[in-house]
């Protein structure tokens, strides 16, 4: 009866010892192994042996990538500007050894040491700057923080500043000033158009210009062609071409007359009839320019016209 009790004894005492050495991991996680109170081993996901009594689970270690808030801070920029600042960090722990001997409370490490950094980085910028320029606040501060934490076994894999927020009296001078640079550009734009069609209505004025002036040469030109075309008649004795001259001139006048805007009454004089005679000498002139190329086709159908004196 004794011997079958102290069995069962060493089989319990068995079944105690082999439960307390076999340690099983979870997917996503590290256990530290201590002896004495010595590290020796990281215990990996999955069924694990230790030594009972003489290894014990020394801390149990996250090694999923996770996300830290960094609450609102106040930063004072190279300008003197206050603004709120607040931001996220994600991390992975690589070396749970590390992770657990050479910092102490790492998530409160990490935390102190972003919120350090953020104050360093951004206060060394003007406040146009970290308006403008987030992306490079967060490589800037991704870069410093993942070296000053890589002895702890950890990997910074981003941070990222989630508001930035000046004062009020800040936020409306920066309003005012964006106002008056639209009325500016506005204004700007305005005059230009008002420029431009100044310009166009000049060039328009100057093309009128110039084209009446070829008008008035060419009608210059037509004159002074009629008028040589009537000398040379003149000169060879073409009594005509001296009735065309003078009708000209008294129909010019005549002209002038009926335009105007205080002659109401047109009086026409008892010579008026030279004149209808002179109208007359100027078909003469035309019949005997184009007759040239009738053969004196004109004159055998028809006699002379007679001039009126």
């Amino acid at each position: 009866m004794e011997s079958g009790i102290f069995v069962l004894v060493i089989l319990v005492v068995a079944i105690l010892l082999i439960l307390m050495g076999v340690k099983t991991v979870s997917q996503g996680y590290n256990y530290t192994i201590e002896r004495f109170g010595k590290y020796t081993r990281t215990l990996s996901p999955g069924l694990n042996i230790i030594i009972p009594f003489l290894d014990r689970v020394g801390s149990k270690l996250n090694m999923m990538e996770r996300v830290m808030e960094v609450p609102s801070q106040e930063v004072i920029t190279r300008d003197n500007a206050m603004v709120t600042v607040d931001g996220v960090a994600f991390f992975q722990v690589l070396d749970a050894a590390k992770a657990t001997y050479e910092v102490n409370q790492l998530d409160i490490a990490l935390l102190n040491l972003t919120m350090t950094n953020i104050r360093t980085v951004m206060g060394s910028m003007d406040l146009d700057q970290l308006l403008s320029q987030r992306d490079e606040i967060n490589v800037k501060l991704l870069n410093v923080v993942d070296a000053a934490v890589h002895p702890w076994g950890v990997k910074i894999t981003r941070i990222e500043i989630k508001d930035i927020a000046p004062p009020r009296d800040l936020v409306d001078a920066m309003a005012r000033q964006m106002k008056a640079e639209r009325e500016k550009r506005a204004n700007i734009l305005e005059a230009e158009g008002f420029r431009q069609a100044e310009i166009l209505k000049a060039e328009g004025v100057k093309q009128a210009k110039i084209l009446a002036a070829e008008a008035r040469e060419r009608e210059a030109q037509a004159e002074a062609n009629a008028t040589q075309m009537v000398s040379e008649a003149i000169s060879k004795g073409n009594v005509q071409a001296i009735n065309y001259f003078v009708a000209e001139k008294y129909m010019n006048v005549l002209s002038e007359l009926a335009a105007s805007s205080n002659q109401k009454v047109l009086m026409l004089p008892v010579e008026a009839s030279s004149v209808i005679g002179a109208i007359a000498g100027i078909g003469d002139i035309a019949r005997e320019a184009f007759g040239k190329d009738d053969k004196g086709g004109a004159k055998s159908k028809r006699g002379a016209v007679p001039t009126t004196r």
